[in-house]
Formats: structure tokens, C-alpha cells, sequence
């Protein structure tokens, strides 16, 4: 596992030989049967409803996981899912959401939905993967996820099966007692049929498949993403993706003693393949704390002691999550600890050297990607690493900077230490068919090959790449391009920053000019003047340093610890479009700015009194780029 510690080493990993020649189970299923065969009664996977170091905790040994992914598969199967059918998950983290996963991609194809994610969304990702079945919590207290998908199933009537997971079993009386009296009412307005998923597991055999397991390479997975910046797509994923992504983590960096906490949630690409599939092919435990990962009741403030309780030698974790934690003391032996593993978004310098002084071990930054089935790059786990980088391509991925035109066209192939688009080709890259939407593929593979990340970057010269921002985030002040990380890397440096996002503000002379949200540290104060003069002796280009700084409580973030710059945008643009409106003196003010599936983000005005002239209004925010419209 040493050997990947440069691109030497990379290199004589492939020369080994072809990808296609190395013995790879073709399933996930054939994957987990082989690890059971060497690992049967080994630790495979844990699980605890609450926080507390000394709480209750449920785990599978590869046997029984096996056992409980087979009556799964058996289930979907017997529901009417065949392999081009969809079983849905509405799922926080628990046993039952691995099993639900591994098993409906041995059926059919799974499709991980985001339980945070509004009504509408949900029904939207239900009826474009067409899904007949979908897996969802059972009224629980402090959850909102069952009523979300009653409502949801009701717009959605492809689904003719829910399947209801009971997480009341996790507690021990008398919270199990309790809980029944205390679970929110849940009125049901949809056709579907509704069936217990424990019990309905029970009636299916764990010994054998009742259906053949075809040694296919096809599609098993569909996850929708959209991220930070836009509309969410539905990507989707072959067995041959996941298992790259599993060996990778087999043969670089786990064996069967290793073992990994992951508080990220399993809709997400992170926790289903880096960590869930490199634990299935190496015979490696997870451990998965609260169904809300790091966002669960007390996560961050018994961190160090779940660490010191299961023996954790690997940390999953994003930049938020390091930012929390090392507001909280090491209060707990954690030398079991090898490294942490950080990827979503870059790792700002100054957390690095926090975390080490801490703990004592590093932290190596990886990138990935939903289109290509996540894993790209890594920092070495056990050699030298370029913090601030996303360390090197890894073995059967091919990592070209490019400059395409709209239609994938190569223009201008970069050399080393140019800053182009990222684009990659490897085993979990579908060329042509990232996404289940056709047109949504036109343009997205330069030479028809490489998908285009739409992230920009470098390659050093001893071939460490660099992410310097993303085409889309660009802050363009009159025709001028700014990178928001090179903002938001000077901010991360202040000691009383936590979390910092950069975007480009509507500017009516500009275009846009630079803004920037900061969470500060708990505890910890500043003024946004003090982070200005700080941002500003540490920012080369004039043009970027920030012209409005604010300081928020917390800043919003996705599921897996990323800034939701979305957000960031719709508060600027309230902020600016109703200064303008009230500085014209006309009577009107904007409510609220929405996601247009058209037009991207609108603002939404409303009158305040009287009679509002059109023209005065258009006259007024026709200064800015960004959209508007009355409500109804």
C-alpha cells in the first residue's frame, strides 16, 4: 500500500498491467460473496442511533451483512424490480440504509435521494428515474423525513411500493416505550402500498439469491447531483465504476484490520464508494455515527471518544467538519488514528496545521466527482503531500488540462503549471452517458472522451493537481475573471475564521463584484472592516478584494459539509436588488429569490403601495444581470 506515494509509483501500479486484465468481480453481490468467503465473522459494518460514546450499537459481520444484502435483493426482486427497474431511498444513515443500497443494486438500480432536499425535488428525482419502489423512514420524532415522503409519493405515481424503516428498534426502553407516543402524525394521500421493510426482509431467504445474479457490467446506480450550482441531474453509475473506486481504496490504502468512521451521509457518493465499496473489497469496518452523521445531536462534542471507542484508523471527513472539530479539545485517546481522508471542497492551509498540532496525524485531500463515480485524485496517505493540492491522479485515471469549445471541441491542450478545465477518463467515467438525459451529455466530453469537470485546474510539475476554482463560480467584474478560492484562502487564514464563501455579488456598473460570507469560529470575534484589511494584504490582484463582507452564524452548507453557494447568491441578490429599488424611492421590494428552472436564480417583487410603473422598475434593475418578475 506504500507504492502509491508518488507518480512513479502510480505509474508502476498500471504497468502491472491493463485494467481490464486484473481479477475484478463484475457485481457489487459477487464482491461482498467474496469478502464473506475471507472475512466471514470479521466486523463489517456499526452502527449507533445517539452520539454517546457508551450508547448502543448495532454490527453486521460480513456474514450477516451478506445475509441481510441477499434478503434485500430477494425483496426488490419479489416487488417486481428487475435490473432496469429503480428502488429510491429516503434514507438517514442506519444498517438498513447499506443493506437497502447494496441490495437494490443487486436487483435492479438504486437511486439515493437526499432527505434534505424540498417535497417537490423529491417527487421530480421519483418520476425522471421512474421508480416503482421506494425505501423511507417510519414516522419518527425529530424527523420530517416520512412526511416528506407521504407528500412526495403522492406526486410521484410510478411508486407503487413504500417500504417503511422503524428506527425504534436502535433504542432501549424506556425511549423505546416513549417513543411511540411521540411519533408525528402522518397522513397518507398517495396509492401506494405501504409494507414494514423489517418484516417483509424477514419473509426472503439470506442463503441464496432466488434470482440469477447475471456477471453483467451494467448500470446499478443513479445519483442525482447539481451540487452547489444548480439544478440537480441524474447521474448515472456501472458496477465496473463502483468497484474502481473500492479497489482503488483495497490496493492503496485499507486492509481487513483497518477501521474507517464515516458521519457522511450514504446518498452521497463519498460515503457509498470511496468508503462503502473499499470497505467491501477489502474486508475493512465502518462505523456510521447518529442517522445525521456529523450534523447529529452531540457528533462534534463526543467525537474523539466514538474515535477512542471503535478504534478508528481512518477519518472520513470534509473541511467543515475539521473546522468543528478543532473547535472542540482532544478529550480522548485517538492514537489509533493513521490519517484523515477530506474531500467536497478544498482544505484551507491553516486547517491542516490545526488538525495536525491536535491529533499528530495529516490529512490527505482527495477529489472526486459524481459524474465519474467519484474518485479522481489523492494526496499520499503514507507519503509526502502538497496541502492545498488534490494530490495525484490515481492509477487508471488519465488527467488532461484542457481548453474545449461548447461542443468538446479541444482548442488548446495545457501545459504543465496552466490553468485549464479539468478533464479525466477512467474506469467510472461513462463517455456519452454520464447523465440519464440525453442533451444533458451534449458538449460535456472533450474528443468524446474526457469527461469536462467544469472545474479548473493545473498540473504541477511533479504531476500533483491543483484546483484553482470552477467555471461556473468565477466572479466576472467587467469582463474579468476572478477566482472566489483565491478570496476565500486568504480569509481561511484569519484565526477567527471558521468558514468562508466567496461569490460575485450583482453590480450595476460592473457586472459583479466580489462578496464574501465568513462563520466565524465559536467564540471568537471580528469585525467585517478587520477581515477586509486582513483579506486585503493577502490578496494580490486589487480587483478581488472583497467589496461587502458579512458575518453570519453559519453559513449554509450541503449534506456533505460543502457552502451552499446558491444560497450565498439569493441573499446577495435580495441585498442589492431591494437597496437599488429603495434608493430609486419606488414602492416595491423584492420577497424572495427563487431557483428558475428557465432562467436560473429571480428575484420576486411585490408591491408595498400604490400603483408601481413597470418601466421605472425595469429601468431600475435592467442595471443588473440577473432576472426578475412580480409574484402572483
Amino acid at each position: 500500500m506504500s507504492e502509491f506515494i508518488s507518480v512513479e509509483g502510480r505509474n508502476a501500479i498500471e504497468a502491472e498491467m491493463p485494467w481490464a486484465a486484473r481479477d475484478m468481480p463484475v457485481t457489487v453481490y459477487q464482491a461482498i460473496g467474496r469478502t464473506k468467503a475471507a472475512h466471514a465473522h470479521r466486523k463489517a459494518l456499526s452502527f449507533q442511533l445517539l452520539s454517546d460514546p457508551k450508547a448502543p450499537a448495532v454490527t453486521l459481520d460480513w456474514t450477516a451483512l451478506h445475509g441481510q444484502v441477499t434478503q434485500a435483493a430477494n425483496l426488490f426482486r419479489s416487488l417486481g424490480i428487475g435490473e432496469t427497474d429503480v428502488v429510491a431511498f429516503l434514507l438517514p444513515n442506519a444498517v438498513e440504509t447499506a443493506v437497502t443500497l447494496l441490495g437494490a443494486m443487486t436487483a435492479g438500480i438504486v437511486n439515493p435521494i437526499n432527505p434534505m432536499l424540498d417535497v417537490e425535488q423529491i417527487a421530480g428525482i421519483l418520476n425522471d428515474t421512474g421508480a416503482t419502489v421506494l425505501v423511507t423512514l417510519k414516522s419518527f420524532p425529530k424527523s420530517d423525513v416520512a412526511q416528506k415522503a407521504a407528500e412526495a409519493v403522492a406526486l410521484a405515481p410510478s411508486v407503487k411500493t413504500v417500504l417503511e424503516v422503524d428506527l425504534l428498534h436502535y433504542l432501549t426502553p424506556p425511549k423505546r416505550w416513549i417513543v411511540p407516543f411521540l411519533r408525528p402524525k402522518q397522513p397518507v394521500h398517495h396509492r401506494a402500498q405501504v409494507l414494514d421493510f423489517t418484516k417483509e426482509l424477514a419473509r426472503q431467504p439470506s442463503d441464496n439469491l432466488t434470482f440469477a445474479d447475471t456477471k453483467v457490467d451494467r448500470i446499478a446506480a443513479y445519483f442525482h447531483t447539481g451540487g452547489t450550482t444548480g439544478t440537480p441531474k441524474l447521474a448515472q453509475h456501472r458496477f465496473s465504476g463502483m468497484l474502481y473506486n473500492g479497489w482503488l481504496g483495497h490496493r492503496l490504502i485499507f486492509d481487513h484490520d483497518d477501521v474507517l468512521i464515516c458521519p457522511l451521509p450514504l446518498f452521497h457518493v463519498f460515503a457509498c464508494y470511496p468508503v462503502l465499496m473499499s470497505v467491501v473489497q477489502s474486508g475493512a469496518h465502518v462505523v456510521f455515527p447518529t442517522p445525521a452523521g456529523y450534523r447529529g445531536d452531540g457528533v462534534f462534542d463526543h467525537f474523539w471518544k466514538l474515535i477512542e471507542r471503535w478504534q478508528v484508523t481512518f477519518l472520513i471527513t470534509v473541511p467543515t467538519a475539521l473546522s468543528a472539530l478543532m473547535q472542540r479539545p482532544v478529550d480522548a485517546d485517538v492514537s489509533s488514528l493513521k490519517t484523515a481522508i477530506s474531500g467536497s471542497a478544498p482544505l484551507p492551509i491553516e486547517l491542516y496545521k490545526r488538525f495536525e498540532a491536535a491529533t499528530g496525524v495529516q490529512v490527505a485531500e482527495g477529489y472526486g466527482l459524481t459524474e465519474c463515480t467519484c474518485l479522481v485524485s489523492c494526496n499520499p496517505i503514507f507519503g509526502d503531500k502538497k496541502v492545498g493540492s488534490v494530490g495525484i491522479p490515481l492509477p487508471y485515471t488519465d488527467v488532461r488540462i484542457l481548453r474545449c469549445g461548447e461542443d468538446g471541441a479541444v482548442h488548446h491542450e495545457c501545459q504543465t503549471d496552466e490553468v485549464g478545465e479539468i478533464c479525466i477518463a477512467n474506469p467510472g467515467v461513462i463517455p456519452g452517458s454520464t447523465y440519464t438525459e440525453n442533451g444533458k451529455n451534449l458538449g460535456l466530453f472533450a474528443d468524446r472522451v474526457f469527461l469536462r469537470t467544469g472545474d479548473l485546474g493545473r498540473l504541477d510539475a511533479d504531476g500533483f493537481l491543483w484546483i484553482t476554482g470552477r467555471k461556473k463560480d468565477l466572479i466576472i467584474r467587467g469582463g474579468h475573471n476572478i477566482d472566489p478560492a483565491e478570496i476565500e484562502s486568504a480569509l481561511a487564514g484569519h484565526p477567527a475564521v471558521a468558514v468562508v464563501g466567496a461569490i460575485g455579488q450583482p453590480d450595476a456598473r460592473a457586472g459583479e463584484l466580489p462578496c464574501v460570507y465568513v462563520e466565524l469560529v465559536e467564540g471568537a470575534t471580528a469585525t467585517a472592516d478587520e477581515l477586509r484589511a486582513y483579506c486585503a494584504a493577502r490578496i494580490h490582484e486589487r480587483a478581488a478584494i472583497p467589496k461587502y463582507i458579512e458575518i453570519l452564524e453559519a453559513l449554509p452548507k450541503t449534506a456533505v459539509g460543502k457552502v451552499f453557494k446558491p444560497d450565498l447568491r439569493k441573499r446577495a441578490i435580495l441585498r442589492v436588488y431591494s437597496a437599488a429599488l429603495k434608493d430609486a424611492g419606488l414602492a416595491c421590494e423584492v420577497v424572495e429569490v427563487i431557483e428558475d428552472r428557465k432562467f436560473g436564480l429571480t428575484a420576486m417583487l411585490k408591491a408595498t403601495g400604490g400603483m408601481v410603473d413597470d418601466a421605472a422598475v425595469e429601468a431600475c434593475l435592467g442595471a443588473f444581470t440577473r432576472p426578475w418578475r412580480w409574484c402572483d
